[in-house]
């Protein structure tokens, strides 16, 4: 049987060499550290979860969350299930009338989807140990530090290179 640790988003990070974000999953304990590659609009709605923004209009993952209330549907987890050839997957856990229905979701997807509904995000053992890992330090005042916390000049150095246009054309 796999067994499963519960995580939480410690952050979005940027890859060095080519810029593409990155969701830092953490575990309760802080000992480990699993980051998956997504794609920028995933990041985006990742973000604005984290920071509670609400726009105007609904998002998709907003709309899905809508669609599951108005059904009276309730999330109850996220899984990040398995990894092959760098690839990640996971399910989204619904609760619909006492049947339990498992819906294969990319994580980045599921992630943000388990933000919205204050659902817990669970990684499969495998995966955490099957997945690259981050190498971790802590500051002076004990706080886990991640990736570009370390080095602030060089995240600070990408961001000012990058144009709106990096972004894509998606505008909240």
């Amino acid at each position: 049987m796999t067994t499963f640790m519960e995580m939480k988003v410690a952050g979005i990070a940027l890859d060095p060499t080519n810029n593409a974000p990155i969701v830092v999953l953490r575990d309760l304990e802080s000992k480990y550290v699993l980051p998956i590659w997504i794609g920028i609009m995933e990041a985006s709605a990742i973000a604005a979860a984290i920071e509670g923004i609400q726009y105007s209009r609904p998002m998709t993952h907003d709309l899905f969350k809508s669609m599951l209330e108005s059904f009276g549907a309730t999330i109850e987890k996220i899984e990040v299930v398995d990894i092959k050839d760098n690839v990640f997957y996971a399910t989204i856990d619904i609760d619909y009338n006492g049947a339990k229905l498992k819906i294969d979701a990319r994580p980045s997807d599921a992630i943000a989807i388990a933000l919205r509904t204050n659902s817990g995000i669970f990684v499969a053992g495998n995966v955490i140990r099957d997945a690259i890992q981050v190498d971790t330090s802590k500051d002076a005042a004990g706080k886990v530090v991640v990736g570009f916390e370390q080095d602030k000049d060089k995240l600070k150095e990408i961001l000012e290179k990058m144009s709106p246009e990096d972004f894509g054309k998606f505008k909240a």
